[in-house]
């Protein structure tokens, strides 16, 4: 039996309909939405309230949860266990209307997940930003929240913020 670990997922989207993309930390040029697991006291909305406030710095009071779904699964790449014990990652995915500015984030954290971030377009999203494992999540993500149909985009240069 695979076990997938509880995961949240936050898409945080401003009035101009642009959207939050951090560009990993650990691996150059792979693009992502802020996640990460949710604590067994935790429900889904608390877990991506506090990874967002971890990871971005983004506080609750600029955001608004605009859309919640779940169900989004993939395995982590290879046969590795994570944790031990978890083969892949279970889901849920927030659509968040966020209020703020870019002054209102800091990816400088205590323990940095991206080095840096942009705002873009759901349909500019590049597939090939992200690793082969998490492809068909996203896909049905973008799907399921913008209509958008992933591909991969012509090379062009990323306007980034490294704050």
């Amino acid at each position: 039996m695979i076990r997938y670990r509880p995961n949240v997922a936050a898409i945080l989207i401003r009035e101009d309909g642009r959207i939050f993309v951090g560009q990993r930390k650990d691996t150059k040029g792979a693009w992502q939405f802020p996640q990460g697991g949710i604590d067994s006291d935790e429900s889904p909305k608390k877990a991506m309230f506090r990874e967002l406030r971890e990871e971005t710095g983004v506080k609750k009071k600029h955001l608004k949860v605009l859309e919640e779904k779940s169900g989004y699964r993939y395995l982590f790449a290879g046969e590795r266990l994570r944790w031990k014990i978890y083969r892949g990652q279970e889901q849920t995915y927030f659509l968040c209307h966020f209020s703020g500015s870019d002054s209102d984030i800091d990816i400088r954290v205590k323990h940095p997940e991206f080095r840096s971030y942009q705002w873009i377009l759901p349909e500019d999203f590049d597939i090939a930003w992200l690793p082969i494992f998490k492809r068909k999540v996203y896909r049905a993500v973008f799907n399921d929240f913008f209509g958008v149909e992933l591909k991969k985009q012509e090379k062009k240069k990323a306007k980034v913020k490294s704050k």
